[in-house]
């Protein structure tokens, strides 16, 4: 059996939603809703998204959907999205947060004898996965 098709036995299976594979490094989701009817759609792109019958003929769907918008991104001239798990990051990035939170890992850091970045990245760290 197939990594596809365990995952979409398990989509059977289980009608809340399984996430399996990607379209270009996208995150698909396949969810059974009230209707009775399949939804996958990319779970960085949620725009992009098809129905069907059955998982496999939903995620067939959102196949043809996805090419389909590449193509008219194509056709404006546009670029066409890149999935955050295809990008190359810096490992540098600016977050704004209220002062008295600000004040109080700076605290926590001298405390503990390591740098603000130092504790906020250990603490991102263990709260992502990766």
């Amino acid at each position: 059996m197939s990594n596809m098709d365990r995952l979409l036995d398990t989509a059977r299976r289980n009608p809340n939603r399984v996430r399996f594979g990607d379209f270009d490094g996208f995150t698909v989701n396949i969810t059974f809703d009230e209707d009775g009817d399949w939804l996958a759609h990319l779970v960085e792109l949620p725009s992009v998204s098809a129905f069907s019958d059955s998982p496999e003929k939903a995620v067939d769907e959102l196949r043809i959907a996805w090419e389909g918008v590449k193509e008219s991104f194509r056709k404006h001239g546009e670029p066409i999205p890149v999935a955050p798990r295809k990008k190359n990051y810096s490992g540098q990035f600016n977050v704004r947060l209220d002062k008295r939170l600000h004040r109080a890992l700076a605290v926590e850091a001298a405390q503990a004898g390591v740098s603000l970045n130092a504790l906020v990245a250990l603490k991102l760290a263990t709260s992502t996965k990766m």
